[in-house]
């Protein structure tokens, strides 16, 4: 049976080899660029180098990976559609996948604690893991991102965990003026997820710097919030504005119980590789 899950293989010289399922991908990483391979000979197993110089790769169209997010009763897993875009992306961050555990889990407790269905809000959400984890749970979730084709990938990936009967809003929106205007509607949340990126578009092309935006959506998502006694907030980044230091300073002063750290990929020597920060926070 073919392999069905995520490995880094090795990284270095500004490289990753990674296993996607059956597919494995020697694709550009800066966060490797100082690091040394620790194996050269497992590079040869790629079925692609990328960028893709000469023709296109002998790649499926699609692919399926699963990805654990619970071990134990009940065994919880989500299943991701994967194909190769024109950016050299699959469809997946591999290093969300802690955080989609940690995602399972406060849905899990919270929902027993309070006996009601947690309202979960995932912006930039995407081609969907978040969303997946956060329904597979139980959550009732509202996924938004400004990419209609990510939106329409990630309706793919829930229709593949037969999950199309299941409470998900699916929004083509830029995340801050949804926000806004959920503010202005009077909706409120339980758990907001965000992986903003630091430049990126809208849905009509204009261009987005989070620099420029992301105190405006950090106080609008506290807004969102502030009804919930069960808030949590999960905000993952790769950006020095805001850093983390800067959102648990915030987090901190409204009496937020924070949890921050490096999001990391582990190879098969178990070294580590930096895909980035975590800010995890809990209302007090």
């Amino acid at each position: 049976m073919a392999n069905k899950h995520y490995q880094l293989l090795d990284f270095g010289s500004g490289r990753k080899l990674e296993q996607f399922g059956s597919v494995v991908l020697d694709r550009p990483c800066p966060a490797a660029d100082f690091l040394v391979k620790r194996d050269h000979h497992q590079w040869s197993k790629a079925d692609a180098v990328l960028p893709i110089e000469d023709g296109s790769p002998r790649l499926p169209a699609h692919w399926p990976v699963e990805f654990l997010l619970r071990q134990d009763s009940p065994r919880i897993s989500v299943e991701l559609r994967l194909k190769l875009t024109p950016f050299g992306h699959v469809g997946v961050f591999p290093e969300q996948l802690t955080q989609w555990r940690w995602l399972v889990d406060q849905v899990t407790q919270t929902t027993q604690s309070t006996n009601t269905p947690v309202r979960a809000l995932n912006l930039f959400a995407y081609t969907g893991g978040s969303t997946l984890a956060l329904a597979v749970a139980g959550a009732h979730v509202t996924h938004v991102d400004a990419s209609s084709p990510s939106v329409a990938w990630a309706r793919e990936n829930a229709a593949a965990n037969q999950l199309e009967g299941h409470p998900i809003r699916w929004i083509v929106e830029d995340a801050s003026k949804f926000v806004a205007r959920e503010i202005r509607r009077g909706n409120a949340y339980d758990i907001i997820v965000l992986d903003p990126p630091s430049y990126g578009h809208g849905p009509s092309g204009k261009a987005w710097n989070l620099s420029d935006h992301w105190e405006e959506l950090f106080s609008g998502c506290m807004k969102l919030l502030e009804s919930s006694l069960i808030g949590r907030l999960l905000w993952t980044g790769h950006s020095d504005m805001p850093s983390p230091q800067m959102l648990v300073h915030l987090l901190d002063n409204l009496g937020w119980h924070t949890e921050t750290g490096r999001s990391q990929l582990q190879d098969k020597a178990d070294r580590c590789l930096d895909a980035g920060y975590y800010v995890r926070a809990i209302r007090r």
